[in-house]
């Protein structure tokens, strides 16, 4: 068989055609730390407080059930948030936690007011998984209330020096407002911001403001931004379009910046049950992509090691440059 040759001009065509398409598979390939799924076992004779918002098909939640979602989509390390007031959870958590290396860190569920706060602080907080607690509207509490109480301020100040983090749960007015005076009253506590692109931002001009206000001043401080729940339903019908969802993106972006956002899914609950895993992952990686490969990797992975100080289990998992 006859070949011609190979002219300059194809040769360097076909050079530039390999290279971005290793380009696009090494974009592509971004490693994903999901800061934000949950665990529970309906299974268990005692039942369990929480069990996905009713997920289909999903009696347990656990690591094998998570990887089999995630782990095919891109994500090499996870991160557990409590779904149970019962104490014993975070035992049962940390458990189930260390049996996966998929799973690098848990946010347990502990009441920094109670006399025993400290015990079981120190005692949980001796496995290395053991990355914080999880505070706000949850479980009939009130964060709002709760640092009235100088106890509270205490516990909260025991976390802060154990270098542990505080996640926020289910956000309001309020409760941004409420992070704004306790991050006044323990300023090297580290806070993480659960599912803010679900919140409704208030429609009236100078509520509006103050709002933006809060978020400004919270992020000159040691606080990060969970990107979660961002798809949401609207009239029974979960919009696929990332227009939809851009203007809030776009406000939190431009508030908090590249150094403060993270990815959490909120596995099974509004990732799992409102919409496949899949179709949320899709929505926040075609708008943090646009941004660009660095700051995808910050959101996606490197801010995650800030905000909860996780430590590597798997060889999948990254880890910054020394």
């Amino acid at each position: 068989m006859n070949h011609r040759p190979v002219s300059r001009r194809e040769f360097l065509a076909a050079s530039a055609a390999v290279v971005a398409a290793s380009a696009t598979a090494k974009q592509a390939a971004i490693p994903i730390i999901d800061t934000h799924i949950h665990f529970f076992d309906t299974t268990r004779p005692q039942g369990v407080p929480y069990s996905g918002n009713g997920v289909k098909n999903l009696p347990i939640a656990n690591p094998a059930s998570f990887r089999r979602v995630g782990v095919p989509l891109g994500v090499v390390g996870a991160i557990e948030v409590e779904a149970s007031p019962w104490i014993e959870d975070n035992l049962w958590v940390l458990e189930e936690s260390n049996k996966d290396k998929l799973i690098v860190g848990t946010i347990g569920n502990l009441e920094p007011e109670k006399p025993e706060f400290r015990e079981y602080l120190g005692r949980y907080h001796k496995d290395p998984l053991f990355r914080g607690i999880r505070c706000g509207n949850l479980w009939g509490r009130s964060l709002t209330a709760e640092i009235e109480m100088p106890e509270f301020i205490a516990g909260i100040k025991d976390l802060a020096a154990a270098d542990l983090t505080m996640d926020t749960a289910n956000p309001t007015l309020e409760l941004i407002q409420t992070i704004v005076r306790l991050t006044d009253k323990v300023p090297e506590l580290r806070v993480v911001i659960d599912h803010l692109p679900g919140m409704e931002p208030p429609a009236e001009a100078a509520a509006l403001r103050a709002y933006e206000n809060n978020l400004r001043d919270l992020a000159k401080r040691n606080v990060f931004v969970k990107v979660s729940a961002v798809a949401r339903q609207v009239e029974g019908k979960v919009p696929a379009d990332l227009k939809f969802y851009k203007p809030r993106l776009d406000m939190i972006w431009d508030i908090f910046g590249e150094d403060r956002l993270v990815y959490g899914s909120d596995w099974p609950n509004s990732a799992g049950n409102w919409v496949p895993y899949a179709t949320e992952l899709a929505l926040v990686r075609e708008y943090f992509m646009a941004k660009g490969r660095p700051a995808a990797e910050k959101y996606f992975w490197k801010n995650s090691i800030a905000a909860y100080k996780w430590v590597k289990r798997d060889p999948k998992q990254p880890q910054l440059a020394a």
